[in-house]
């Protein structure tokens, strides 16, 4: 079979809100080409990638294709852009197309077959916490995409229960596949933990988040539940307070306004504000850390959940999507719209290490299920279905 596969989340400068739909293109492509030497692979990134970074995909079953560009699109309607992608895939002669995400639009015209992953339907869900344009593109597109897909990959069981229920796509033409956990963070890292909380001024016990700070994560309310939580502590141990609240991640839509409600909570000496975290650093912040606390109110997958088992720290989630379905019952659940449920739960772990301890060995065992070469194995078997 000759099979493509739109790489254009990889490497590319513009792509940076699809962190982890790059990831998950980089692993896949990664086990797929090392678990088959037997069809040949075109791998198609963006246009600005530079040839010395695609190097590490080179194998004899593999041809690298750069995603066309003129210097004139910005003058040429729409349409030159669709003709130029079309042309380019056709050439190629495909067996099968896979596009990585539902957002990687591939041209109308484009006729072959093709398989399209789902890892997202917030758009759907939750969409009044999404930006009006970033919410209109992203049903627009994910529509385009889910009629024109010949099989979909949906990253959970839950995105395929929305897809039936939002696209109005059956259930046989949709495989759940989950994704892989990169096996260094059931490593130990290289780096020291002192070095990385030095780097990010962390110098007391912390809770962690990790993730794009924007509304659909529920920064408010967690804001809102630690700072319930400082209260109970302050009051129990004579106005004293131990703890941090790390916001690792990158800032995304509206995430401004959290400045001034930890202001207005008094919390500007107790939030740590990291930026986007390098993945080296990933390893030492979570092990690092007391507990981990996802509070969102839409997870496609959560794959932050299982790097926080993998590295063996117990996590507090929200009740909701995906997220039981990925953990099982290696985490502490929590209504995402309570508050006063959520500062209770984080009372109850910094206060019972034995609590934590028991779900560090069931998360362990949790992530441990989570492969990629199984979810290269599967998703292997999608294409050869389409043959």
């Amino acid at each position: 079979m000759k099979i493509g596969i739109d790489a254009r989340s990889i490497l590319n400068p513009e792509k940076g809100d699809a962190i982890g739909v790059g990831h998950y293109t980089y692993q896949l492509i990664r086990h797929l080409l090392k678990i088959d030497k037997e069809n040949e692979y075109v791998i198609f990134f963006d246009f600005r990638v530079r040839e010395k970074d695609v190097k590490k995909f080179s194998q004899p079953n593999v041809k690298i294709k750069f995603y066309p560009y003129s210097d004139y699109k910005k003058y040429l309607p729409g349409a030159y852009s669709e003709i130029l992608g079309t042309a380019t895939l056709q050439k190629e002669k495909l067996d099968v197309l896979h596009s990585t995400s539902a957002f990687n639009r591939i041209p109308m015209g484009y006729g072959g077959k093709m398989v399209v992953t789902m890892h997202d339907m917030s758009m759907f869900s939750i969409p009044q916490y999404l930006s009006a344009v970033k919410r209109t593109r992203n049903k627009t597109v994910a529509n385009m995409m889910a009629k024109k897909a010949d099989r979909i990959i949906a990253v959970s069981k839950s995105v395929k229960d929305d897809i039936k229920k939002f696209l109005n796509i059956g259930v046989e033409k949709t495989e759940v596949i989950y994704s892989g956990l990169d096996s260094r963070f059931f490593e130990d890292s290289e780096l020291s933990a002192s070095k990385v909380l030095g780097k990010y001024d962390i110098t007391k016990k912390y809770i962690l988040f990790l993730g794009t700070l924007e509304p659909s994560k529920n920064i408010a309310r967690l804001l809102e539940a630690f700072s319930k939580f400082k209260a109970a502590q302050k009051k129990k141990n004579a106005g004293k307070f131990e703890y941090q609240l790390v916001l690792a991640g990158k800032r995304g839509w509206l995430s401004q306004e959290y400045l001034q409600i930890i202001k207005d909570l008094s919390l500007t000496k107790d939030v740590v504000f990291t930026g986007y975290v390098i993945g080296d650093e990933l390893v030492p912040l979570f092990a690092g850390a007391e507990f981990f606390v996802m509070p969102s109110l839409y997870e496609g997958f959560g794959m932050t959940v299982l790097e926080a088992f993998a590295t063996k720290t117990p996590a507090i989630l929200s009740n909701v999507a995906s997220l039981p379905e990925i953990a099982g019952d290696a985490a502490l659940f929590v209504n995402p719209l309570d508050a006063t449920e959520l500062a209770e739960a984080i009372e109850k772990f910094a206060t019972d290490g034995a609590l934590r301890e028991s779900y560090i060995e069931k998360g362990l065992e949790q992530a441990k299920k989570f492969d990629w070469e199984k979810t290269a194995r599967e998703t292997l078997e999608i294409y050869k279905s389409l043959k």
